[in-house]
C-alpha cells in the first residue's frame, strides 16, 4: 500500500518532489507486488491536486516540463501489471482524482469530507494529467464534459452512479474493502467507435449550453470542450498532447490568474484570525430568533452541521412555517445526494421548535433573524439581554443596519457583533461580520470561527450604513432602475451585465430580491450618504402600485409557471419622455463604474481591511464575475487614470453622484493601483 502524508500540512498536494518520491515508490512495486492500494493518512483529504503555485511561477517550458512529469507518473501506474485500487477518504479532486482515474479501481467512503471530482475549469485551466482523456473513456463523453465543463465535485453517492467510482466503503473498513478489489479484473472498456460517435452527438450540445452559461468569457471551457472530444477520436498519447498544450495556454491568461487569486482569497477566509485572541469561545448551541425565510434557511445550515438550534418565533404558525422550510431544504438535500436520510431526520431532530419565549440557559449564540425594522431589534435585543446568560453572544442577521446602534439596546456592547448571512442561505458561501463600536476582539473572533465551523467564509466588516456587499451592490441596482426609467429595456439591461459577467441581470436580481426590500436598503443608504446615492421615482411607483418582484409575481418581470419575462406594466411606469435607452456599452460602463467608485470608498473609509476584502466580498458575496478578480482587480486592469476619467464624463453625462472618490482621485495622479505587487 502507497500512503500519501505530506509533512508539515493538512493535505496532500502534486509538486515536483512528491510526483518524483511517487515514482520511486512505484520502482518499488512494480515487480514485486500482487497489487497496488493508494492511501492517504490524512483525515479528511485523499489528494487535494496539483500545487497552484507552480501556475502562477513556473514559466511555460517549465509548467510543461512539471504537466509531462505528472502525465509520465499517471501512465506508469496505468501500466502496472498488477491491479491497482485508489482507496479514497476525504478531498479528491483535480490532480488526486486524475491519479484514480489511472487507477484500475476507485474505492470511496460516503462521508461528508469525501468529495470527488474535476473542478480545474473553475481555475482557468482543465484536467491535464489524463482527467481530459481518462473520464470520457470511462463515463462516456456526455458525462464526462458535464463534469470537466461545470468543473464539478460530487459527493461518493453521486460519484458511483456517474461511474466515477466502484464502490462506497464505510470509512473503517476502506483499506480491506479495497484489498478485495485487488483480485477483480478489470472492466472492459467502451469500444472506441461508440466514444467518437458520442463526441459528434454532446459536441453542438455542450458548446451551445457553454456559451448560454459563460458568455464566452472563461476560455478554460472551449478549450476543454476541444480537448476532451478530439481526444477520444485519436490515442491516448495524442489526447495527453492536447492536455500538456492547451495547459500551458491556459496558465497564461488573465481569466486564469484572476480565477487562482479567488481561490486562494477563499482558502484565506477558511484560516482568517482575529490578531490577539489565541481561543475563541466554541459554539454549539444556537437560537435564531425569526423563522422566516432567513431564519429558516439559518437554523437548516446550522443543524445540518450538527449544531442543536432553537427557533423561536412569535406564534406558533410562524414557526410551524419556519419548520417546514427547513423540511424542504433538507428533503433536497437528500435528493441531491448532499446528506442521505438518516442525516435529514437527525438535522430536523436538531431544531427545537419554541412559539414562546424559551430558556437560553446553555445557548452560546443567539442569531437575530427578524425584519429589517430597527425598533423591532432593537426591542429583540433588549430583552435577549434580560434573559440570555451574560456569556452569549448576540448577533444579527440584518443586512445594513447599524451593529453600533443595536448594541445600545444591551448592557455588555463587547458581545454583539452582526453575522450577515446572504440568501439563500444553502447557497451562498459569503457571511459579512460585521463589528460594531464596541464589539470586542474575543466577539469577533469567535464570531469568525463559528462561520468558518459552519462551513461558511467570513469577511470581517466596520459597521457602515450597507456594510461591504450591500454598500457596493445597491447603487449597481438602482442605476439599472435608472437607465430602465429613461427608457432601456428590461432585458437588454440585464443581458449587457450577463455580457459582462454577472451571474444575474440587477432587474432579476432587483424582482429576486423584492422591490420593496432594495428601497428600503437604498432609502437607509440615500440618508446615510446623500452626496452620492440616489432612488429613482420609477422604484417607489412600482412599490405602490403593488409590483415587488417575484414574491408578488410583478416587477420588472411577470412572473408565471416558473418563467419571468419582461413587465409591460412596469414600462408605463417610467419617466415622462423616457427614451429608446442607450448601447449595451454605455450601459455596462454606468452600472460598472459605480460598482468600482463605490468599492474604492469602501477602502477609503476602511469599511474593510484591504481591497482583496473588498474584491473577496463582491464575488462570493454578489457573484461578481470571477474572472475579471473583482471590482477593484478591474479598476486596475482599466487602470485608474481611465476609471476617474470615465467617472467625471458620466458626472457630466448623466449625475454628480457619479463624481469619482477622493481615493480614486488621489490614485489617478500616477495611475496608481490597488494590488501594488502585480
Amino acid at each position: 500500500m502507497l500512503t500519501f502524508d505530506r509533512a508539515g500540512s493538512a493535505a496532500n498536494i502534486f509538486d515536483v518532489g512528491t510526483l518524483r518520491e511517487l515514482g520511486v515508490r512505484l520502482d518499488e512495486v512494480e515487480h514485486d507486488a500482487a497489487g497496488v492500494i493508494f492511501a492517504s493518512a490524512k483525515p479528511a483529504i485523499f489528494i487535494a491536486g496539483a500545487d497552484l503555485n507552480a501556475l502562477e511561477t513556473l514559466s511555460g517550458d517549465e509548467l510543461r516540463e512539471f504537466i509531462a512529469l505528472g502525465q509520465d507518473v499517471f501512465n506508469r501506474i496505468a501500466a502496472l501489471r498488477v491491479p491497482t485500487v485508489a482507496a479514497i477518504h476525504g478531498a479528491c479532486v483535480g490532480g488526486g482524482y486524475e491519479l484514480c482515474l489511472a487507477c484500475t479501481w476507485r474505492i470511496a467512503t460516503a462521508d461528508r469530507a469525501t468529495k470527488i471530482g474535476l473542478p480545474e475549469t473553475q481555475l482557468g485551466i482543465l484536467p491535464a494529467w489524463g482527467g481530459s482523456t481518462r473520464l470520457p473513456r470511462l463515463i462516456g463523453v456526455p458525462g464526462a464534459l458535464d463534469i470537466i465543463l461545470g468543473g464539478k465535485t460530487l459527493a461518493a453517492k453521486a460519484a458511483l452512479k456517474r461511474g466515477m467510482i466502484d464502490e462506497i466503503a464505510p470509512r473503517e473498513l476502506l483499506i480491506e474493502a479495497a484489498l478485495k478489489w485487488v483480485g477483480h479484473e478489470p472492466r472492459r472498456r467502451r469500444h472506441a467507435g461508440f466514444d467518437r460517435v458520442a463526441a459528434l452527438v454532446a459536441t453542438p450540445i455542450a458548446r451551445r449550453r457553454m456559451l448560454e452559461k459563460s458568455r464566452g468569457h472563461y476560455p478554460a471551457l472551449p478549450k476543454a470542450l476541444e480537448v476532451v472530444t478530439e481526444g477520444v477520436r485519436g490515442s491516448i498519447e495524442e489526447s495527453l498532447r492536447r492536455e500538456r498544450l492547451a495547459v500551458v495556454e491556459l496558465a497564461a491568461t488573465p481569466e486564469c490568474r484572476n480565477l487562482i487569486r479567488v481561490f486562494k482569497l477563499q482558502e484565506r477566509a477558511k484560516k482568517l484570525r482575529v490578531p490577539g485572541v489565541e481561543k475563541p469561545a466554541a459554539i454549539g448551541h444556537v437560537a435564531v430568533i425569526g423563522a422566516g425565510v432567513m431564519g429558516a434557511g439559518i437554523a437548516q445550515w446550522l443543524s445540518a452541521r450538527g449544531l442543536r438550534v432553537l427557533l423561536r418565533d412569535i406564534d406558533a404558525e410562524r414557526v410551524a412555517a419556519g419548520m417546514g422550510r427547513i423540511a424542504k431544504l433538507n428533503a433536497d438535500a437528500v435528493k441531491r445526494h448532499i446528506m442521505d436520510r438518516k442525516e435529514g431526520r437527525d438535522a430536523l431532530d436538531r431544531v427545537s421548535p419554541a412559539a414562546a419565549e424559551a430558556p437560553l440557559a446553555g445557548v452560546d449564540l443567539v442569531i437575530e433573524a427578524a425584519v429589517e425594522k430597527m425598533d423591532l431589534k432593537k426591542k429583540i435585543f433588549g430583552r435577549l439581554d434580560e434573559v440570555a446568560p451574560a456569556e452569549t453572544l448576540l448577533a444579527s442577521n440584518t443586512s445594513a443596519l447599524s451593529i453600533t446602534e443595536l448594541g445600545a439596546a444591551v448592557k455588555r456592547t463587547d458581545r454583539v457583533v452582526g453575522i450577515h448571512f446572504f440568501n439563500p442561505v444553502h447557497r451562498m458561501p459569503l457571511v459579512e461580520v460585521t463589528t460594531g463600536e464596541r464589539t470586542s476582539a474575543e466577539t469577533t473572533a469567535s464570531a469568525v470561527r463559528f462561520v468558518q465551523k459552519i462551513g461558511k467564509m467570513p469577511v470581517v466588516v466596520r459597521d457602515s450604513p450597507g456594510f461591504l456587499v450591500n454598500r457596493i451592490l445597491l447603487p449597481y441596482m438602482v442605476e439599472a432602475a435608472e437607465l430602465f426609467a429613461q427608457g432601456a429595456d428590461v432585458a437588454e439591461i440585464d443581458a449587457a451585465m450577463l455580457d459582462f459577467g454577472m451571474p444575474m441581470g440587477p432587474l432579476r436580481l432587483t424582482d429576486e430580491v423584492g422591490l420593496d426590500v432594495a428601497e428600503d436598503v437604498a432609502t437607509t443608504l440615500a440618508l446615510a450618504f446623500v452626496d452620492h446615492m440616489h432612488i429613482p421615482a420609477v422604484l417607489n411607483r412600482m412599490v405602490r402600485a403593488g409590483m415587488l418582484g417575484k414574491k408578488s409575481g410583478r416587477g420588472f418581470y411577470v412572473h408565471e409557471k416558473g418563467k419571468a419575462t419582461p413587465s409591460t406594466d412596469a414600462a408605463k411606469l417610467r419617466n415622462a419622455g423616457a427614451g429608446q435607452g442607450m448601447d449595451k456599452a454605455a450601459m455596462q460602463r454606468r452600472m460598472v463604474l459605480l460598482m468600482v467608485n463605490e468599492a474604492a470608498r469602501c477602502i477609503e473609509e476602511k469599511v474593510v481591511a484591504e481591497p482583496a476584502d473588498a474584491d473577496f466580498g463582491m464575488i462570493m458575496g454578489a457573484g461578481f464575475a470571477p474572472f475579471r478578480g473583482g471590482p477593484l482587480r478591474y479598476a486596475d486592469a482599466v487602470g485608474t487614470a481611465e476609471v476617474v476619467s470615465a467617472l467625471q464624463a458620466e458626472a457630466e453625462r448623466s449625475g454628480p453622484y457619479f463624481a469619482p472618490c477622493e481615493l480614486l482621485n488621489e490614485m489617478s495622479k500616477t495611475n496608481r493601483k490597488f494590488y501594488a505587487t502585480d
